[in-house]
């Protein structure tokens, strides 16, 4: 077993930097009924049993008014950064990344980021803002953030974000070229974000931002699996449950949580 920190949820309900739909503030609660849903069991693919009082705590939602939002999610994850935590988030939409690693970059200094996404989110602004949740990685690389910047399952790279990718030096990982279970491994902390449109929507409905030909469940979780290095954090963002068909997507999210919290136990 690891001897980092506790994995500890956060749920951080904030969309308003969504470019096309609102809702992916709902989430947090959402992902929660889903993975205590007796539908299934605690435990993990991994073997770790999730049921088992203190292998991880949930320190609740964190509020904040919607103009302060990212200097409270800084603060907040920093929070439990300082108490020793290991902050596992549960979004809103991808633009929270930003602060989040923000807080992370203050303890990590060599931080390698595996993203999974459909989208690089790299954009240096997108419909008038830098904050958008279409350009959290471009923020990112260029305040040093990061030393490394993997991005898994890309389906809709833009001349732009591919000249943002080629500048950042951003290791991209097209769908298309999966699978690259060699590429996931890294020296020193890692953390993980995952956007549940890198899934396929027919697995994942529950979305802003439906982009066919993604991964299934199962090419999730074995990349997920092949992760190499200290699991410091993670986030879980832009399930949209007004978009979802039957809580198809809040059941899938919650077992991507399952299986990320158990990678983070067992190193």
């Amino acid at each position: 077993m690891t001897t980092l920190g506790v994995p500890t949820l956060i749920g951080i309900p904030f969309d308003a930097y969504s470019s096309y739909l609102r809702g992916a503030g709902d989430a947090p609660a959402k992902i929660r009924e889903a993975l205590r849903c007796d539908a299934s069991n605690n435990w993990s693919e991994l073997g770790v049993d999730l049921g088992v009082a203190g292998v991880y705590e949930d320190a609740g939602d964190l509020a904040f008014a919607e103009n302060d939002a990212f200097a409270a999610i800084e603060a907040g994850v920093g929070a439990l950064l300082g108490q020793g935590k290991r902050p596992v988030s549960l979004g809103g939409d991808h633009s929270i990344t930003y602060p989040i690693v923000k807080a992370f970059a203050k303890k990590y200094s060599e931080l390698t980021i595996i993203h999974f996404d459909a989208h690089p989110d790299l954009y240096d602004e997108f419909e008038g803002s830098r904050l958008s949740h279409a350009c959290p990685f471009a923020r990112i690389m260029e305040s040093g953030l990061a030393t490394r910047l993997v991005q898994v399952g890309i389906r809709t790279m833009v001349r732009h974000q591919r000249e943002q990718a080629e500048r950042f030096g951003v290791e991209v990982i097209e769908m298309r070229a999966l699978p690259a279970y060699e590429r996931l491994k890294a020296v020193g902390p890692v953390y993980i974000t995952f956007d549940i449109d890198v899934l396929d929507p027919a697995f994942a409905p529950g979305i802003s931002h439906r982009e066919p030909g993604g991964m299934s469940v199962r090419e999730a979780i074995a990349h997920l699996h092949a992760i190499e290095g200290e699991i410091v954090g993670a986030d879980v963002v832009e399930f949209n449950p007004v978009q979802d068909v039957a809580g198809l997507t809040a059941t899938v999210a919650a077992k991507i949580l399952k299986e990320i919290l158990g990678k983070m136990i067992v190193g």
